[in-house]
């Protein structure tokens, strides 16, 4: 199952590779994540604000997060080069099991490289 996710990363490591900017590439990797690996059905991507609120930086589907559709979720935190949570990426599935060891360690690399790039940006 993770030959998708690892597909996914590539474009989206070389878009942080490239340093793009952080808008853009929030929505590259939701957007991206959801088109290509087949049993993602949606992703989000929240920072954290004041008084433990979070906002939506981007997600593949602005309107449908599929909350209680979800049979499957992963969440990753995003830690700036401090360490401290700055964000999650939220990435769900309609599949009760569709995430393996390889897509969780995927997924990692990208959230800690997301975390890293809100702290540069």
């Amino acid at each position: 199952m993770s030959i998708a996710t690892d597909i996914a990363s590539l474009k989206i490591m070389s878009d942080v590779y490239k340093r793009k900017e952080l808008p853009e590439l929030l929505q590259t990797t939701a957007t991206s994540l959801e088109e290509n690996v087949p049993y993602i059905d949606w992703v989000g991507i929240y920072f954290f604000e004041r008084e433990g609120k979070m906002t939506l930086a981007a997600a593949s589907d602005i309107e449908e997060d599929l909350a209680w559709e979800a049979n499957g979720e992963l969440k990753f935190p995003l830690k700036n080069s401090s360490n401290e949570a700055v964000g999650i990426m939220v990435v769900r599935s309609r599949e009760a099991i569709a995430f393996d060891v390889t897509d969780v360690s995927t997924l990692e690399t990208i959230a800690h490289a997301l975390g890293e790039m809100s702290f540069a940006n």
